[in-house]
């Protein structure tokens, strides 16, 4: 892998991320494949929307449909028949949300699948094997994540193991990787500034070409959110690309990108697409709403996606209401395609010197209009 910083205002950064299966121009968001696809949107569809990298998940693929068959297929590029960049979390966060039904130790983490109910013990040695079985570009080293809500001593503990997972994910990742395959390892500590710099400087001093930042939007404030990422961009490697895990609204990736961070994930564009929320220019809109029942204008005027080129707010409305499947799809490739021209359009606005008179116009037309849904009784819901 190969990393360039093109240009930068102030800690805003555009860059190109080069890896084998192509280039990634960064501030990037990067839809979720969690099972080696895009919830109800195929790959040509994911193209068109711009998407220059996808993420699977390591965990999801490991149990169901078997690393064995994702091989025989030639890896996750042929499986899914996408042939541009792929990302893979190694499943530390999944392993969190089974809270009831895992045990972790320092030797790795024993859990009941969600979906049989059997047994299966995940170390960091294992998950760089599985990784490196699916065959990504990207591959996430094993971590621990905590609750927003933990104590102190919690979050060091956590951290803690995860810098002796981090080790063990490197020397692993070392032995079994394809040669085009780039590690990245994950910054933990939770909403405490002096955990986050530790962490940094472990993480930091094992040494990867990437790093990650896990243990946000797990349930904090957004205040916390912002706060810990600014301490981050003061200690973070300047020439390695920098990853926010789990964030996909756009006022906390333009947020992010302000603070130094060059890719995103989340599930939540597709999520609440499929519940009929979609992201506008003047904020979240419920396409549910009676509102919209004779509104024949597109979801977003300003969008150049196929859903709003070609269908108007009122059909939409009328697909969900009456649970045709069209009408989650046309929801999710409209969420995903606003999100990439976010980060698109944020990157152009940094190569031009002016991030941050475009974040302001943004964000400020962004919330007056979600203001003004509410009062028109077209309001959203949701994080």
């Amino acid at each position: 892998m190969d990393f360039r910083l093109v240009a930068s205002e102030g800690s805003a950064r555009a860059g190109e991320l080069i890896v084998d299966h192509g280039v990634v121009h960064t501030p990037i968001f990067m839809p979720v494949g969690t099972q080696a696809t895009v919830k109800t949107l195929s790959p040509h569809e994911l193209r068109e929307a711009g998407a220059e990298i996808i993420l699977s998940n390591a965990y999801h693929l490991y149990l169901r449909p078997g690393i064995d068959l994702i091989q025989a297929a030639g890896g996750i590029h042929a499986f899914m028949n996408w042939e541009r960049p792929v990302l893979t979390d190694s499943g530390g966060f999944q392993v969190f949300s089974l809270a009831r039904l895992r045990k972790i130790t320092d030797e790795g983490a024993r859990f009941q699948s969600h979906i049989d109910g059997s047994y299966h013990f995940l170390t960091p040695e294992k998950v760089m094997e599985i990784e490196s079985a699916i065959g990504a570009d990207i591959v996430m080293a094993f971590d621990q994540c905590v609750a927003a809500d933990a104590s102190h001593e919690e979050v060091l503990d956590a951290l803690k193991r995860t810098t002796l997972w981090a080790k063990r994910s490197k020397e692993a990742f070392e032995r079994v990787k394809r040669p085009y395959q780039t590690l990245f390892g994950i910054v933990q500590g939770g909403i405490f500034e002096d955990l986050r710099r530790l962490s940094v400087e472990e993480i930091v001093g094992i040494g990867f070409e990437g790093y990650a930042i896990g243990g946000l939007s797990v349930g904090e404030t957004k205040p916390d959110m912002y706060r810990m990422l600014s301490v981050l961009d003061e200690v973070l490697p300047f020439d390695k690309p920098r990853y926010l895990m789990g964030v996909g609204v756009p006022e906390d990736i333009l947020y992010g990108i302000e603070l130094g961070v060059d890719m995103f994930d989340c599930v939540f564009p597709t999520r609440a697409a499929r519940n009929a929320l979609v992201f506008t220019h003047d904020g979240r809109l419920n396409l549910r709403n009676k509102a919209l029942e004779y509104d024949f204008r597109p979801i977003d005027e300003e969008c150049d996606c196929y859903a709003c080129r070609n269908f108007t707010r009122a059909y939409i409305r009328h697909l969900h209401r009456s649970g045709e499947i069209l009408g989650l799809r046309l929801a999710s490739l409209h969420n995903v395609h606003f999100l990439l021209s976010l980060t698109k359009k944020a990157r152009e606005a940094i190569l031009q010197g002016r991030f941050t008179e475009f974040k302001y116009t943004f964000l400020s037309r962004y919330q007056q209009g979600a203001f003004l849904h509410v009062m028109n009784g077209e309001a959203s819901s949701g994080r």
